[in-house]
């Protein structure tokens, strides 16, 4: 599971194995039980959640927005 990033205890990463054919272009993150998960493209949006507030939820998608960029780099730098 790649970590593209850690922030104020938020794991930003990916799975090694997302999938055949492969899913499009997302994040995971997850902070102690909860996790969600990101699709980056069209725009940034949530694919599901499991314990985040709305609260949470919202900081979340602004800091995928913010490295959005970063993040399709290491997605493309890992499955080529």
């Amino acid at each position: 599971m790649p970590t593209v990033w850690i922030e104020d205890g938020f794991r930003f990463f990916f799975y090694s194995n997302e999938g055949l054919p492969r899913e499009p272009v997302h994040i995971h993150v997850e902070r102690g039980d909860a996790e969600a998960k990101f699709w980056l493209r069209p725009e940034v949006r949530v694919a599901y959640n499991d314990g985040y507030d709305a609260r949470t939820l919202r900081r979340l998608m602004a800091m995928v927005e913010a490295n959005r960029e970063r993040i399709e780099r290491a997605w493309n730098e890992f499955f080529g």
